[in-house]
């Protein structure tokens, strides 16, 4: 079943809901919506009442107020969990997770957060530089924004993106494409700052074993300011552990949440 809350720049949110039990709101990354959780929903709504957003700029909340910031992004997550009723477990991945870890600055109504590999560049480096962004707002084709991101960012070789191209995600991530440049150039100039000893809730982060060396240093950068947070791994998994070894992550998911 679809949904909305309007966030407070007036932004339609929109969100489906799936399961009976606690409320779970997750939250997906760049270049996705709410589509991007197919592989575990089924398995996690078995235990949660499923609060699948869709991220502002795409889906269910195409139409969007001007002047994007991922503080609004932020303000859009707890816009839905307040709308959840509160005791909401905050589920969230990659670019999502650092709206999540606005959102949880902003409102009351989650009670634990699990990130799954928030992103930010190695110190001295970049995720992806200045050139390769330059290149996806020079392209007009979105898939070839998409593939540039997948390359360059996920560090995907091009036997997986063709693989990425036969799964069902595919066409809302080239939809969601023209949001990628705008979310790259919010993580270039991440810093996890001492804000971030303010959260008060329990906090875990996922990081898979085989994931590009600046996602595992930032899960680590995360935990070591939000105060009792941890880092679980995900083993023999890279930045898609939901897709590609569902079992794991939905038991890493229920772990944190019987916590």
């Amino acid at each position: 079943m679809s949904s909305s809350v309007r966030s407070p720049d007036g932004t339609v949110i929109g969100f489906e809901t799936l399961g009976d039990g606690p409320p779970m709101v997750l939250v997906h990354g760049t270049g996705a919506d709410h589509t991007r959780w197919t592989a575990v929903r089924e398995r996690l709504a078995a235990r949660y009442r499923l609060y699948l957003v869709d991220r502002r700029g795409r889906g269910l909340s195409r139409d969007e107020a001007p002047g994007y910031a991922i503080a609004r992004e932020g303000e859009d997550i707890a816009a839905v969990a307040e709308a959840a009723g509160g005791g909401v477990y905050l589920l969230a991945h990659s670019y999502g997770a650092l709206c999540a870890l606005e959102a949880v600055r902003k409102t009351d109504a989650v009670t634990r957060l699990l990130a799954y590999e928030p992103p930010r560049p190695k110190p001295g480096e970049h995720v992806v530089g200045a050139d390769a962004r330059d290149r996806m707002r020079a392209a007009g084709d979105p898939e070839e924004i998409l593939r540039i991101f997948l390359r360059e960012a996920l560090r995907l070789g091009e036997a997986d993106v063709e693989a990425m191209r036969g799964t069902p995600v595919w066409r809302a991530r080239v939809a969601a494409a023209h949001t990628i440049p705008r979310e790259l150039d919010v993580v270039e100039a991440m810093e996890f700052g001492e804000d971030l000893g303010e959260i008060a809730l329990p906090v875990r982060l996922l990081a898979g074993t085989e994931s590009p060396e600046y996602l595992r240093l930032a899960a680590d950068a995360v935990a070591a300011r939000v105060p009792g947070a941890d880092v679980v791994p995900l083993h023999g998994q890279a930045h898609q552990a939901m897709d590609f070894d569902p079992d794991q992550f939905a038991a890493a998911v229920f772990a944190f949440g019987t916590r």
